[in-house]
C-alpha cells in the first residue's frame, strides 16, 4: 500500500543541521565564555546555598529574590576576567571540531 506524502516528513518538521564554523567571527569565544559563566553560576549557586543571611541588613524576601541575579553576575565577571580555564578548554575543542569539519 503506497501512501503519498508519507515517504518524507513535512518540511515544517525538518530542522536544519547546525554547521560548525557557520557563525560570525569570534562567536566561538563568546559561546565558550558564556558556557563557562553558566557552569560557574551553577557552582556558585551551590556555594551560596548554605550561607546564612541573618542580621540587621540581610535575609528576607528581597535577598531571596535577588541573590540568584547577584550570583549570575559574579559568574559572568569571573568568566570575563579569564575564568577557571573551562572556557579555554571549550574554545579549543570547538576549534578542533571546526578544523576536523573543514577537512572533510
Amino acid at each position: 500500500m503506497d501512501l503519498p506524502g508519507l515517504a518524507t516528513p513535512p518540511s515544517n518538521l525538518t530542522r536544519p543541521t547546525p554547521q560548525l564554523g557557520a557563525g560570525a567571527p569570534g562567536q566561538e569565544a563568546r559561546v565558550a565564555q558564556e558556557f563557562e559563566a553558566m557552569v560557574l553560576n551553577e557552582l556558585f549557586g551551590l556555594m551560596f546555598q548554605g550561607l546564612s543571611t541573618d542580621g540587621p541588613f540581610g535575609g528576607g524576601a528581597g535577598e531571596a529574590m535577588f541573590r540568584p541575579m547577584l550570583i549570575q553576575e559574579y559568574a559572568k565577571g569571573v568568566a570575563a576576567s579569564g575564568g577557571v580555564g573551562l572556557g579555554d578548554a571549550v574554545l579549543s575543542e570547538i576549534t578542533r571540531l571546526q578544523m576536523k569539519e573543514g577537512g572533510r
